[in-house]
């Protein structure tokens, strides 16, 4: 939270009602699950749309999918689109101008890894500056390390002991006045961790962790506080729990699917990763279509997560394997 923020509270709650009235307006776009149906309702209104869109192929696809608002589609998608880009502009952070950071810092954290720390860390400017961070879901403590390594004392919470210890060693060469606890931040003790002296830091804080956090430091008067969440859906409730009146309040209500759409974009994945989720997406989607046919099941079926030398097989293999692991009757082999 900087000192002075870039959007008032009007603001941000003009932000929220323009974002829920475009989503709820829409929902019958973007609610199905991709892949699980055969027929999207949508179509229907849209025909022209809908058979533009299934005469795409996978590279035209896949060349769209990061300015997808530039896409030249029949209505109602250019509109729907300029319109989502421009809900999704967020304010540009200031980051302050760093001075030479000490390259021991980045020992043992990998490139991109490294890069996020610092975009992140660079954003940050609060106002007293900060006595003592608090590193949630650490890992080894990369991210606290850059941020105390100037001032401030520094405790990394993290549940993986290994981690931990290779955390607290990492410090100790350092100098830095670090502790390194193990500990489940979900577990109730979590909260004697916080005081109103510290300030909480998270990056790539999953689901119920950073609402945890959220929670924990609110009630112990924390008075800074900056987290980078994401994976909103691993979670342990059905649907998403707003904090903010606003949010409790609106007549949007997320399922865990819902919020598990943003992460079906594979944005940073190599060619290889992404040839390889490819070839698994497509044999999941036509032993869909098997087990339909086999069964005269209209529903999609989930699969479990394959090892990747599944792939290796003959297709029809694949199917048949598939078959005994769900316990699905195909007696005779199809074609």
């Amino acid at each position: 939270m900087p000192d002075s923020p870039l959007l008032s509270p009007e603001q941000l709650l003009q932000r929220f009602a323009a974002l829920e009235s475009f989503l709820l307006s829409h929902q019958h776009l973007w609610r199905p699950k991709p892949f699980t149906h055969l027929q999207l309702d949508w179509e229907a209104q849209y025909p022209e749309l809908s058979q533009w869109l299934r005469g795409r192929s996978l590279e035209q696809a896949d060349a769209a999918q990061h300015q997808p608002h530039l896409l030249k589609a029949p209505a109602p998608y250019p509109a729907l689109a300029e319109k989502a880009a421009l809900l999704s502009q967020l304010p540009v952070l200031p980051v302050r101008a760093e001075q030479a950071i000490n390259p021991r810092l980045a020992v043992d954290v990998p490139g991109r890894k490294w890069q996020q720390i610092q975009a992140f860390g660079g954003c940050l400017q609060f106002n007293p500056p900060p006595r003592h961070w608090l590193d949630w879901c650490a890992g080894k403590g990369h991210l606290g390390r850059y941020l105390a390594h100037r001032q401030g004392a520094l405790t990394c919470l993290e549940r993986d002991a290994t981690l931990v210890a290779s955390g607290q060693q990492l410090s100790d060469k350092l100098g830095l006045s670090a502790s390194h606890i193990a500990l489940d931040v979900m577990q109730p003790l979590a909260s004697e961790h916080l005081a109103p002296w510290h300030t909480p830091v998270a990056l790539h804080a999953c689901g119920d962790l950073h609402t945890r956090l959220m929670q924990l430091a609110s009630a112990a008067g924390c008075t800074q506080l900056a987290i980078a969440p994401c994976c909103y859906n691993r979670t342990r409730e059905d649907h998403y729990q707003p904090l903010s009146a606003a949010g409790q309040a609106s007549a949007l209500h997320l399922s865990r699917d819902d919020l598990g759409l943003v992460q079906c974009e594979t944005v940073t994945a190599g060619i290889r990763v992404r040839k390889q989720r490819d070839l698994s997406m497509t044999r999941r989607l036509g032993f869909d279509l098997l087990q339909r046919e086999v069964l005269g099941n209209l529903a999609y079926m989930n699969t479990p997560s394959l090892p990747a030398s599944w792939l290796q097989r003959p297709f029809s293999d694949y199917c048949m394997e598939l078959a005994r692991l769900k316990n699905l009757p195909l007696e005779s082999e199809p074609d």
